[in-house]
């Protein structure tokens, strides 16, 4: 039998959670993402998705099958990357340049770090920012909801010049040009509750992530409307539930939580308001990522009942 010793902090759990059951969640969660975009933007919308999850579960197969290693292929997880790097490109993508982004996410972001679990960052994030970098052109193409895929919009609503006409109904649910996940914050808020619900996440991410940039734009626009504007504009609903509480990638521990959502919210907040990217959800995810393994040895937990040793008395003076 091959056992292993694992070296943790007591108490020590056990769980029935399985990879692939933690990932079915994750596309479940997914699916009122996946609906809306299709409603919102047409039925190629469902192309992009598919193409981008077949992409995805292809090369991990084919990998792993040239390698002669396991095949991880049925833990779902080359499924949600597919699908969430689907999500965060627009709906016009060419589909070669999509599966190139698959490629980077699958290959060189998580089987060359070691496969699942080994990768440093979010492979789908990588995905969207090397897709970004390199096809920038076809990454700003925006489209309208009620428009063909050739009928471009001037701006999405980070771009806007003045916030304040901008309606809060049609941001929330999606009435809006974006890449196909991050338009509709109410089927992003629906994932969001049955993901915490099914315990699949914790809150704690998503909360301080949101909450932390909801008050940095009150503060900013001294404006209930334009702090809401801010926080249901962009990628930062889709980032918060779906890519900042990647397992791998995140701290796990609920102080650690707490310090990474807070960062994400300042970093992000400091591009968005200062840098000249409109965004920044996406690089100041990649760039919290490396910092996760600092802030788990920072928020360690303590053991349970351990007690903090005195400190030697000073010996008396003179001595």
């Amino acid at each position: 039998m091959d056992t292993k010793l694992i070296v943790s902090a007591s108490p020590h759990l056990r769980s029935e959670e399985t990879t692939t059951g933690l990932m079915a969640n994750v596309i479940v969660a997914l699916v009122p993402c996946v609906v809306a975009s299709a409603i919102i933007f047409g039925l190629r919308a469902l192309l992009v998705t598919a193409v981008s999850v077949v992409a995805s579960v292809a090369f991990e197969w084919l990998y792993c099958k040239l390698l002669k290693k396991p095949n991880p292929v049925g833990d779902l997880s080359a499924v949600v990357t597919g699908i969430i790097l689907a999500l965060n490109v627009p709906v016009g993508m060419p589909i070669g340049e999509l599966i190139v982004g698959d490629f980077v996410a699958i290959i060189v972001v998580k089987q060359l770090f070691g496969g699942i679990g080994m990768n440093f960052a979010n492979p789908a994030l990588v995905g969207r920012i090397f897709l970004f970098i390199s096809f920038a052109g076809e990454m700003n193409t925006w489209v309208y909801p009620d428009a063909a895929v050739d009928q471009l919009s001037s701006a999405t609503p980070l771009k806007v010049a003045d916030p304040s006409k901008l309606s809060l109904l049609d941001l929330f649910m999606g009435v809006h040009g974006g890449v196909l996940g991050e338009t509709c914050a109410l089927a992003i808020v629906l994932g969001l509750i049955y993901l915490v619900a099914t315990k699949t996440i914790s809150a704690a991410i998503p909360a301080s992530y949101i909450g932390s940039m909801f008050i940095f734009y009150l503060i900013s626009t001294r404006s209930l409307h334009g702090a809401l504007v801010g926080v249901l504009s962009g990628g930062l609903l889709f980032g918060a539930v779906y890519m900042a509480t990647d397992y791998v990638t995140s701290p796990f521990t609920l102080k650690g939580k707490l310090v990474y959502g807070v960062a994400l919210g300042i970093v992000t907040f400091a591009i968005r308001e200062w840098g000249s990217y409109a965004e920044g959800v996406s690089f100041a995810l990649l760039f919290m990522n490396l910092w996760v393994p600092y802030i788990n040895d920072l928020t360690r937990q303590t053991p349970y009942g351990y007690i903090k040793p005195a400190k030697p008395a000073k010996e008396a003076a003179g001595k």
